[in-house]
C-alpha cells in the first residue's frame, strides 16, 4: 500500500469534499480517501498494483477537482 497526500484546488463547501470522498473510495485499489476541505487536499491509501496515481488524478479531474503534488 502507498499513502499520498494531494493537495485539491476547486472544493467550495463540505458537499465538495464529501462527493470527492466518495468517488476516490470507490475507486478499485483505493482502501482509505479522506478529503479535507479546510486543508484543501485529500489523503489516499492505495495499491499500486491495482491503480496508478495518474488514475487517480484523472478521477479527481473527472470529479471537476484540480489534484496538486
Amino acid at each position: 500500500m502507498k499513502k499520498i497526500i494531494l493537495g485539491i484546488e476547486g472544493m467550495h463547501c463540505e458537499g465538495c469534499s464529501n462527493r470527492l470522498t466518495k468517488v476516490l473510495q470507490a475507486l478499485d485499489g483505493v482502501s482509505m480517501a479522506k478529503v479535507s476541505l479546510e486543508n484543501k487536499n485529500a489523503e489516499i491509501e492505495y495499491d499500486e498494483n491495482e491503480i496508478e496515481l495518474d488514475d487517480i488524478k484523472q478521477a479527481i479531474s473527472d470529479a471537476g477537482f484540480e489534484a496538486k503534488e
